[in-house]
């Protein structure tokens, strides 16, 4: 689903390595709305930027090679950790957790194109 949300408003990459980036890219988007929804009081747009969020997190841990070795176990633990984090920002309505995934992702974007020369 996270794959199919995300392309609906971005062209498709036939490179994995690509791909996997344009969903970290997604995910700061989405999270951003989240952020300027909660901002906002608006209950509706939070939930729907950040189930968003949580479908390209699934999609990411769905495609994790975990005959690769230890980071694909690393990355999955640590993208679970953020889907949770996730709903917890929603129900408390707390920005600082949205912020906290925001770098996260950032992080993970510097990773990704540091290791893939993007």
């Amino acid at each position: 689903m996270g794959i199919e949300v995300y392309n609906q408003q971005n062209a498709v990459s036939n490179d994995p390595y690509v791909l996997i980036l344009k969903l970290y890219e997604g995910l700061l988007r989405y999270l951003s709305f989240a952020e300027e929804a909660m901002e906002n009081g608006d209950v509706e747009e939070k939930f729907i930027y950040i189930n968003k969020s949580i479908a390209i997190f699934d999609e990411l841990r769905n495609i994790l090679d975990f005959d690769g070795g230890d980071i694909a176990h690393y990355l999955d633990g640590l993208y679970l950790y953020q889907i949770e984090t996730l709903f917890t920002s929603g129900i408390n309505d707390n920005v600082n957790l949205i912020h906290q995934v925001k770098k996260v992702t950032q992080g993970l974007i510097e990773a990704w194109k540091d290791e893939t020369g993007l």
